[in-house]
């Protein structure tokens, strides 16, 4: 693996002291020939060196902070895990940079060229699924990287840690299924994210080893931010055959279903069953209580420091490390038991 260039590499390549580059990174401090400042600044840029953490490298060595890149702290799962992702790290003395792309692939590659020029340790990320060069140049300059919660397929060699996203989806199918449900709808992220892919990929499964139909009509997708999810749950309280039962499987959305579930006059779990992936403690307040699936955050959030701090622990480089932790189910009262005919 490449190694981050340091100002001594620069100076080496550029066959002039760490003082003389300190002079061109610092323009007043003292002198420098023209075609010297020239020759230096082609060998910073195509070591890829990024001067702005010049001072504080030579000031007080090797960084000491994490990037943590979310999605959506507006999404209580990405805010719970920000907050435990600091701790973690605090408990290790590494600070951390908390920035977040609103799922927006522009705004993810300007945060990643600030964390590149910070000089982060590692950088944790839920990535949007897009610029897999940039992910790939962290790499190559030694950033330890690890995806939480999501991967990017097309980038094997980088570490992951998410629940069983496969597993999580078929055991609340599954559940529903051996309630007697045979119209199960599930509402889950995009298709173009692993996390919605994995998730319907479980409920196949879970109908499949029931006997039960597949409706592509069941099936809907919705984006991580906005109210998609509501019109989801609108287009399949419309459908000739409605579901009986209904697994949300977007927790950025959950609040956005029930809402219009609550204003189409569906009564839980009378009309509808539903199972949520979410575990606020208002969930457990609502009448009647949800069953939910609940997302170890702690583990996510433990792991991903560690592999994040792996480099700079020693860690030899190697095929990547993909942590799967599993997810609870959790039953309540909104799963109602309907009667199968005999």
């Amino acid at each position: 693996m490449q190694k981050q260039p340091t100002i001594r590499d620069v100076a080496q390549a550029a066959g002039v002291s760490v003082a003389v580059v300190s002079r061109v990174l610092n323009p007043g401090s003292g002198p420098v020939a023209a075609a010297t400042r020239t020759r230096v600044n082609e060998v910073m840029q195509s070591l890829g060196y990024h001067p702005r953490t010049a001072a504080r490298e030579l000031k007080f060595g090797p960084p000491t902070t994490l990037g943590l890149l979310l999605a959506d702290v507006s999404n209580p799962f990405f805010a719970r895990l920000a907050d435990r992702v600091v701790q973690e790290a605090h408990a290790r003395g590494i600070q951390v940079l908390l920035m977040t792309t609103q799922e927006d692939d522009h705004l993810e590659a300007e945060r990643l060229a600030t964390l590149i020029e910070r000089r982060v340790s590692g950088i944790i990320a839920t990535p949007t699924g897009n610029n897999q060069e940039i992910w790939k140049k962290l790499q190559a300059l030694g950033t330890d990287v690890v995806f939480v919660d999501r991967s990017i397929p097309t980038l094997p060699e980088v570490d992951v840690v998410s629940i069983d996203n496969f597993e999580s989806g078929r055991s609340a199918t599954a559940l529903l299924a051996a309630h007697g449900h045979r119209r199960i709808g599930i509402i889950s992220g995009p298709a173009t994210s692993t996390t919605g892919r994995d998730r319907i990929a479980g409920y196949r499964e879970a109908l499949e080893a029931a006997g039960l139909e597949q409706d592509e009509l069941l099936i809907r997708s919705a984006a991580f931010r906005g109210a998609a999810g509501g019109d989801a749950a609108s287009a399949l309280l419309n459908l000739e055959d409605p579901p009986t039962a209904l697994v949300v499987a977007n927790t950025a959305q959950v609040t956005e279903v029930l809402k219009r579930l609550s204003h189409a006059g569906i009564a839980i779990p009378g009309a509808m069953s539903v199972i949520v992936f979410e575990d606020s403690p208002w969930t457990e307040l609502m009448t009647p209580p949800l069953t939910i699936v609940r997302q170890p955050i702690d583990l996510l959030a433990r792991h991903s420091v560690q592999l994040a701090l792996a480099n700079t622990s020693g860690r030899a480089p190697g095929n990547a490390t993909v942590i799967r932790v599993s997810a609870e189910l959790v039953e309540r009262s909104s799963v109602a038991r309907l009667q199968l005919a005999k």
